[in-house]
């Protein structure tokens, strides 16, 4: 029997424009791109899979170019900004993904796994099960891992001040869910409630799909919104809010995104350049907040932030800022 082919649209660039490519070429031939990228080479490749005639369709080329000069323009460096057209069989492109993906060990307290990977969780450790697919998050991006670390410590610090049996559950916003892997995090590790939104429907569906796969859906309250629209009065404070957004998006919503806050609750704020990250720093401690952790990898740099009377430093372990409300 003949094997039915896709044909891939590609184009090699650079960490620091992967997010801003991917919304090109995924705009351009109007579905969501996919990202791998190369600890070798150190390239992001962000394609978009289709039958010949979408993939080879007139001006696509031009319009992908076209495009990447305005990202060049903003500032960004796109790398080679190489676009290659290939024809790849289904089976390949599918078992392709699993070579990229392995298990994340965010601590002893939470593993981020595919689904075709059989490792077993240590004692006592959460497992979030997430396949590559359309929407951002499998926990191997900076980013996205940061946000999962600042979540499993803050259960880590709660249990450590009380005993197991008197600790009250916290609270937990996020703000551009993307795949869900956040709130699905909270949720397997005893947050309550979770609270996530997203603006993107499609987002949105996968987000609950996710939920479902790790028996987390009931726990989740999943709904399509944006940041734009949070409520300034905030009828509802949460205890620890991730908002893994671009640092304009942060900047200009800061006021509603801090409402949100719960007093002595923490704020962790993702997604941002290292070159912006001072200026996003800045506006948020302008704010009340202090920072409590901040972790720079690759051309990202990732933040914590709490509304508190005193912060003070970890006697133990790595060095790192923790809060007292």
């Amino acid at each position: 029997m003949k094997q039915k082919t896709l044909w891939r649209i590609s184009v090699a660039t650079t960490l620091e424009a992967e997010d801003a490519v991917a919304e090109l070429v995924g705009a351009t031939l109007g579905q969501s791109a996919s990202s791998l990228f190369d600890v070798e080479t150190q390239t992001s490749v962000v394609s978009v899979f289709g039958p010949k005639k979408f993939i080879r369709s007139r001006n696509v080329r031009k319009e992908i170019l076209t495009g990447l000069k305005r990202i060049k323009n903003c500032g960004l460096k796109i790398g080679s900004g190489k676009i290659t057209i290939s024809k790849v069989r289904r089976e390949d492109w599918a078992e392709s993904w699993k070579r990229h993906f392995k298990p994340v060990e965010i601590s002893d307290k939470l593993l981020v796994k595919p689904s075709w990977i059989k490792r077993r969780p240590l004692k006592n450790q959460a497992v979030v099960v997430i396949d590559p697919g359309l929407s951002f998050g499998t926990g191997q991006h900076p980013t996205t891992a940061f946000c999962l670390r600042e979540i499993a410590a803050a259960v880590c610090d709660r249990q450590n001040q009380r005993s197991r049996s008197a600790v009250t559950a916290k609270s937990f916003l996020d703000i551009g869910t993307g795949s869900g892997i956040l709130a699905i995090a909270a949720a397997k590790l005893g947050y309550q409630p979770v609270h996530a939104l997203d603006f993107d429907p499609e987002a949105i569906r996968i987000a609950r799909a996710n939920a479902r796969v790790n028996g987390v859906l009931n726990r989740i309250k999943i709904t399509h919104g944006d940041v734009t629209e949070l409520s300034p009065s905030a009828p509802r404070q949460y205890d620890l809010i991730c908002a893994n957004l671009i640092s304009n998006l942060l900047i200009a919503e800061r006021q509603r995104i801090v409402n949100q806050l719960r007093h002595g609750g923490t704020l962790v704020l993702a997604g941002i350049l290292r070159s912006e990250f001072s200026r996003v720093r800045t506006t948020f401690e302008k704010l009340g907040l202090k920072p409590a952790s901040e972790k720079s990898e690759k051309e990202w740099r990732s933040g914590s932030f709490c509304f508190v009377k005193k912060c003070f430093e970890r006697t133990a372990g790595p060095a790192r800022l923790i809060c007292e409300g």
